[in-house]
């Protein structure tokens, strides 16, 4: 899923193509978790995680994961990929695929670029993983069902002027949900505009009580982000709907609290508008 926009690709398509091109497909699920989505089954070839998000679901620590389904041929396309079939003076000569076959991309990621660029976790920052991996299976669920509720909700109101969520039946991603997702919410991040452009979408998202202004996602708590004012803010309104990101969005990351108490901040936040 795309952040900030809410678009679900469609797995099976993106990698037909890019096998007919002899390139691997790599999936960013940070978002709907393996507990949701599980790309490999659509032809997806490796998987990564953002562990600071719902792995973590806490924010306690800064990571991610790489997963390899060992299913792309490297020796097929060897003059694309010669750091994994040709002979690696910077460890003894080793040819990654001769050695290792399915494991060649995985083993050369901890084994060589691991060891240059340090890219390791801590032990406790490990550990710390470990504690949110442990409860994820609920927790993503609960997310997800309340941003379904929630946007539910926000469709009803004569202040929003539109919804981006794939839980939504109107949704132009709602089939693909059905294809590719196990439930009938992708995670618990959407997107929404306020009517009234840039000025009515900051003046909300400062009306917000209970719901945090955080640049951060994915999250226990429930945060809200305007990129036109935030992230992005240096982009003028052309230059941010070139870029997908129309200037009254609000990103909306559905924490774990009661969804009655956040309709009801969201709520008397729109009344402010």
């Amino acid at each position: 899923m795309a952040n900030p926009s809410g678009v679900i690709l469609d797995i099976a398509k993106f990698a037909k193509v890019a096998h007919a091109n002899g390139v691997p497909l790599i999936i960013d699920n940070t978002f709907p978790t393996p507990v949701l989505c599980r790309p490999f089954e659509f032809g997806c070839d490796i998987v990564t995680h953002a562990t600071t998000k719902y792995m973590d679901g806490h924010s306690t620590q800064v990571g991610g994961v790489v997963v390899d389904s060992g299913n792309f041929d490297w020796t097929k396309h060897a003059d694309k990929f010669p750091g994994l079939v040709e002979p690696d003076p910077s460890y003894h000569g080793l040819s990654y695929t001769k050695a290792f076959g399915k494991q060649a991309f995985i083993v050369k990621a901890t084994a060589h670029l691991m060891r240059d660029y340090g890219s390791i976790p801590s032990p406790f920052n490990a550990f710390l993983v470990n504690i949110g991996l442990e409860s994820l299976h609920v927790r993503i669920r609960r997310h997800a069902e309340s941003a379904l509720k929630i946007a539910k909700w926000l469709k009803t109101q004569k202040k929003v002027a539109w919804v981006n969520f794939a839980g939504l039946p109107d949704s132009p991603y709602h089939k693909l949900l059905k294809k590719q997702f196990h439930g009938n919410s992708p995670c618990g991040v959407m997107t929404f505009g306020i009517k009234g452009g840039r000025k009515a979408s900051i003046k909300f998202m400062d009306s917000l009580k209970l719901i945090g202004i955080v640049t951060h996602v994915a999250d226990a708590w429930s945060c809200v982000l305007h990129p036109a004012s935030h992230t992005h803010r240096q982009l003028s309104d052309a230059q941010l709907k070139a870029a997908g990101i129309p200037p009254d969005l609000i990103r909306l990351s559905v924490g774990l609290e009661d969804p009655e108490d956040l309709i009801a901040d969201i709520e008397q936040a729109l009344k402010k508008v």
